[in-house]
This record gives structure tokens, C-alpha cells and sequence, in this order.
């Protein structure tokens, strides 16, 4: 690995100061869940089962949000979306800590569905300003932007409202996200390349892109949040159960790590490996996990090899997604691609928050490992009936990518 992919990716007009903007847009987005919880359940007084619904609604109104904000910003520009979207964001931050919960439920719901696509437009933009060449390296450095922001946003949100109080934190929310828009704004990125406005002049259809290898791909982009989901809660319920919880924090922390290295790693590899691979790997990897006993600190040095690989299977899911899918419906099919990751970690918590309740922790981490690979194995068929793009790889070198892959994670095991 070197650092030179990293250099020569920074090298490009406009490219850091996107990931900055990213970042700094990203970190108010990743508090909003702890945040409107929190407030519910212990500002409020209405405990969980209300934050719940809070945050189920939310979550409801981003996934059918992302590809309708994605596909208007392919047909009528950035600027406009985030006009809109920052608007909506305002006015809701500005008043949440006020409303009545049935209101607030029914706003949370807009809210979401009117939020700020900062996650699929600096991704969109990224695939318009870097080479396709480049790209993996460049979203695998966004993926370790994103894991930054979630290791602070949430933090933030735990300390103002425990500090400040949630009307504080709500109006601060309010106030980043309202700067993120402007700021996104002004800086007005490309979400298409000077190359990719000149061929493309006619309107691609759906069913150019939207085929069932896509449809394979998003499914995977799910796997893989189920995966870590159902991994965290199940590294809390074990060390809560072992009265180790003092601990839940840096266990945590040291896992957000190891993503961080493999990402860093990943990025500065000549060559890249298929996100099927990078999945099943991950999923195969986090079984053994269960079996692991002797302190907290062993616990968290098995999750080591499947960690390691949590930035690189989520960033070559969106290579591989900038590849197949035309430039002029890439805002729409990022869109999608982050509706699956939502799903995929709305899915997990409840599902493996039964297994941890009935069975216990340890089969929560053979339940994400064991999604994790079925769902690959469901996706192969698919995966070579893929949109037939410009800078897709050829079959030859998926296959030779995925067996390099699975090869690598049972020399892991």
C-alpha cells in the first residue's frame, strides 16, 4: 500500500474541499437519531417505545426521500434540492423542541423525508470529479469521513442534551444543518463532469440501469449495514451482560478504528476486490466472534479481521454503483443505495434485539455474519447480469476479484 492514490486524489481541483464539507455536513446528520431519542424518551418523559416511533418515522420519510431528492437533483441541479431541503431542515430543527409528540411525529416523518442529502450528493459529486480510475480511493476515503462523522455526531448529541438540554441541542442541530445546506450550496459541486454533460443529451430509462443486477447490489449495501448493526448491539447486550458496560464506549471506539485502517489500507491498494467478496468475508468473519470469551478486550480483538473490512465492503459498493449506473441517473441510484443502507440497519436492530433477548448475544453475531453471506449467495446469480456501462469491469475481472476475495477471508479464518 502507499500513499501516493491519496496524494494524487487530492491533487484534484475541488476534491478536498468537498470531503471537508462532507465531513462537517455529515456529523449534524449522524446526531439526529440520538438526538430526537434522547429528547422523547428523557427530556419528554415518554420513554422509549415513543423515541422509537420518532425514530421509525424518521427513517420511514429519509428512505422514500433519498431517490426522489436524488432523482430531482439528476433533472433539475443541486442547487434547487438543497434549497428546498435546507428550508425544511431549519424550520424543523427550529421548532422540534417545542412540539406536542403527535406533531412532532407527523414532522419528523416530513423532516426525513425533506432531509438533506448530504451522504448521496457528496458521493454523486466525488464520482463526477474523480477519474473512474481514481474512485476507489476515493470513496474509500469518504467511507472513513463518514465513520468520523458517526463516532462524533452521536457523542455530540448524548453531550449537549445531558449538558444543555434538548432545546439547545435541537436548535444546534438545526443551525449545522442549515449551514451544511449553505455551504453546499455556495460551493455548488458538479454532479456530472464536463465529459459526462457532453454524451449524454438524451434521457436514460430505468430499465437501463434499474435491472436485477442493481437490484443485487442494494441488497448487498443492506447486508452489510445489517451486519454492523446487529455486530454493535451485540458487542453492548455482551459486555452489559458481562458488567463490563463502563467499557461499551472504547470497545466501540477501538472497532470504529479498525474500519478507519482497513479503509486507509483498502484506498491504497493498486486493485480493488468485489463488494461480494468484501461482504461475505465481513459476514464469514464476525461468526466466530460468538465464541470468544475472557474479557471485553479479547471480545473487541476479535472483531479485528471482519472491522477491518466495514469501510471497504461500504465503499465498493458505490464504486461499483458509480460504474453501472449512466451520469444522469447517478443522483437517483445513489439515492436508492442509501435508502438499502438504511433499511438494512433499520432491519437489524429489532431482528437481532430478538435473538439477543431470546437466545443470547452470542448468536446475534452468528445471525449478522449469517445474513451477511446468504445474502451474497442470493445476490451471484444476479451479479453477472449486470448493466452493460462504461467503466464497469469486465466479468473476468469480477470473478478474478471475487475468488482473490473469498481466498483472502479464509486465509483470514
Amino acid at each position: 500500500m502507499a500513499l501516493d492514490p491519496y496524494r494524487r486524489l487530492l491533487k484534484i481541483p475541488g476534491v478536498p474541499t468537498l470531503l471537508l464539507v462532507g465531513l462537517l455536513a455529515r456529523v449534524p446528520a449522524t446526531a439526529v437519531g440520538m438526538a430526537l431519542t434522547l429528547h422523547v424518551a428523557e427530556v419528554m418523559g415518554l420513554d422509549y417505545g415513543p423515541a422509537g416511533l420518532i425514530s421509525m418515522a424518521s427513517t420511514i420519510g429519509m428512505a422514500i426521500g433519498s431517490p426522489l431528492s436524488g432523482r430531482f437533483v439528476d433533472k433539475h441541479g443541486l442547487r434547487p434540492v438543497l434549497a428546498v431541503t435546507t428550508v425544511a431542515q431549519a424550520a424543523f430543527w427550529a421548532s422540534a423542541w417545542a412540539l406536542p409528540f403527535p406533531v412532532l411525529l407527523v414532522a419528523a416523518a416530513v423532516a426525513g423525508l425533506l432531509a438533506l442529502p448530504v451522504f448521496s450528493v457528496t458521493r454523486q459529486c466525488l464520482a463526477a470529479m474523480v477519474p473512474v480510475e481514481q474512485r476507489r480511493s476515493g470513496f474509500a476515503l469518504d467511507s472513513m469521513l463518514v465513520e468520523l462523522s458517526y463516532m462524533a455526531g452521536p457523542a455530540l448529541a448524548v453531550a449537549g442534551i445531558t449538558t444543555f438540554g434538548s432545546g439547545v441541542t435541537l436548535t444546534a442541530i438545526g443551525v449545522g444543518l442549515t449551514a451544511a445546506g449553505l455551504g453546499l450550496i455556495v460551493l455548488n459541486p458538479p454532479v456530472r463532469s464536463a465529459a459526462e454533460l457532453e454524451a449524454e443529451s438524451v434521457k436514460v430509462p430505468r430499465r437501463q440501469w434499474l435491472t436485477p443486477a442493481f437490484v443485487a447490489l442494494l441488497g448487498t449495501a443492506a447486508a452489510a449495514t445489517f451486519v454492523l448493526t446487529a455486530t454493535e448491539l451485540s458487542l453492548v447486550a455482551t459486555m452489559n451482560k458481562a458488567d463490563q458496560t463502563v467499557w461499551v464506549g472504547l470497545a466501540v471506539a477501538i472497532w470504529c478504528v479498525f474500519s478507519l485502517v482497513g479503509g486507509f489500507v483498502y484506498g491504497g491498494l493498486s486493485r480493488g476486490f468485489s463488494p461480494l467478496a468484501l461482504i461475505a468475508a465481513m459476514g464469514a468473519l464476525t461468526i466466530p466472534v460468538a465464541f470468544v470469551g475472557g474479557g471485553w478486550h479479547w471480545l473487541v480483538l476479535a472483531l479485528l479481521p471482519a472491522g477491518l473490512l466495514c469501510a471497504p465492503a461500504l465503499s465498493s459498493t458505490v464504486d461499483v454503483l458509480s460504474r453501472w449506473v449512466p451520469s444522469a441517473a447517478r443522483g437517483e441510484a445513489m439515492g436508492f443505495h442509501g435508502t438499502a443502507l438504511l433499511i438494512g440497519g433499520a432491519a437489524s436492530a429489532p431482528i437481532a434485539g430478538a435473538v439477543i433477548d431470546g437466545a443470547g448475544p452470542e448468536w446475534a453475531f452468528v445471525l449478522a455474519g449469517l445474513v451477511g453471506v446468504a445474502m451474497v449467495l442470493t445476490a451471484l446469480p444476479f451479479w453477472r447480469r449486470r448493466p452493460a456501462t462504461s467503466g464497469a469491469m469486465s466479468l473476468e475481472e469480477e470473478a478474478a476479484q471475487l475468488a482473490e476475495g473469498e481466498k483472502a477471508g479464509l486465509s483470514r479464518e
